[in-house]
């Protein structure tokens, strides 16, 4: 096969792609600051087709490592209301670092959520983050990783499809008005339903200075 059918036919799959409406975001409804050993974690989270419309009728898989990959969990998976959000009971069997990995069931699209620290149990509690940190964990955790460049979380990836917020400062005010209710303004961005403490919290790490480390 030559190389000029090998590139029509390159071409001709990312369009047959492009056209079936072939990336969608994963946005979790909470996403805890740590989990204890051994005791179920609910992950909520909905799939939206070109970062709006919520897409049913999939099959979402979780799966969830340790450094180094030496220990795995998988949780079943089903659909909640409503329609295109789905459930899943986390168990992570042991203390220490993991990683969880959302596999939307539409195309190739996942999310890996930043590290959870898992304690033993009847352990004391971690010490909470800083809301600028935390932050830069609900700026993966709801998905605005897919559309937006921040050099903290995705610095290798485009704005092609929102604008790059590395170093960027708005109004505080008006900031939280706006991912409260991103409707102010004509965008095509979703409303999340952003808790009160997660908005503080995204304001504090979108305003701060890129170039200091949050705490």
């Amino acid at each position: 096969m030559n190389r000029v059918v090998l590139s029509f036919l390159a071409v001709f799959a990312l369009a047959t792609k492009l056209f079936a409406g072939g990336w969608a975001i994963i946005t979790l409804n909470d996403f805890p600051d740590y989990a204890v050993a051994g005791k179920p974690i609910n992950l909520t989270f909905a799939v939206r087709q070109h970062g709006r419309t919520l897409l049913g009728g999939l099959r979402p898989t979780i799966r969830a490592t340790t450094a180094g990959g030496l220990i795995k969990a998988t949780a079943k998976v089903t659909p909640a209301a409503p329609r295109g959000e789905y459930s899943a009971a986390l168990v992570l069997p042991q203390q220490g670092d993991w990683t969880i990995t959302i596999t939307s069931g539409f195309n190739d699209n996942s999310i890996t959520l930043p590290t959870l620290k898992v304690i033993a149990p009847e352990t004391p509690e971690p010490a909470p983050f800083s809301p600028a940190t935390r932050g830069v964990r609900l700026f993966t955790a709801k998905g605005c990783v897919g559309c937006h460049r921040h050099v903290e979380v995705n610095p290798g990836r485009g704005t092609e499809l929102g604008p790059d917020l590395t170093g960027k400062r708005f109004p505080q005010d008006y900031l939280k008005q706006f991912l409260a209710d991103p409707g102010i303004k004509p965008v095509e961005m979703p409303n999340l339903n952003l808790k009160p403490d997660e908005i503080e919290a995204l304001a504090a790490f979108i305003n701060k200075s890129f170039t200091k480390q949050a705490r």
